[in-house]
């Protein structure tokens, strides 16, 4: 198989704390989606914020120099009236992705939380366990993909690979 025939996405779900990622192939034919590799960078919440910030950007960095993927795909942000400092501390953590992905020259696209477990769960509130269900189920994985991110991240990619 020929790199042309691959469409490689890494899809992530930022975090401050956690940054979830999934990189997926989508291979020509009639086979489906491949996991290449899914994992958590995790920062010291004890860690001064551009500390934090830094090593998300060097290990994402890392990523896409080692899978050069042709998409990032990422959520979008989201303010919940009763939570607005995450949101605040998730955009510290999406500014850098999306440097890093400019950095690499590789498109990014931006995808609703809500359109990503409508996708896969048929309801855009799924909760995280029923996200990490689900990505089990279409990936064929012996376990629940573990941290609920990572599971996130898969969903992303897998969302915006289908939608190319």
């Amino acid at each position: 198989m020929t790199t042309s025939q691959r469409y490689r996405v890494l899809g992530v779900d930022p975090g401050l704390n956690i940054t979830g990622y999934g990189i997926v192939d989508f291979l020509g034919g009639t086979r489906g989606p491949a996991i290449v590799e899914g994992g958590a960078i995790r920062t010291d919440a004890k860690s001064d914020i551009s500390r934090r910030i830094e090593q998300i950007h060097s290990e994402l960095t890392a990523l896409l120099d080692e899978f050069h993927p042709d998409l990032v795909a990422i959520e979008n942000l989201y303010a919940h009236y009763a939570h607005p400092r995450t949101s605040i501390l998730m955009a510290h953590a999406r500014g850098v992705i999306l440097l890093a992905a400019q950095q690499a020259g590789v498109a990014v696209r931006g995808l609703a939380a809500t359109k990503v477990k409508k996708s896969l769960t048929g309801n855009g509130h799924a909760s995280k366990q029923q996200m990490q269900r689900a990505i089990q189920a279409v990936c064929r994985l012996d376990a629940l993909p573990e941290p609920p991110d990572v599971a996130d991240a898969l969903a992303i990619a897998l969302c915006a690979g289908r939608q190319r």
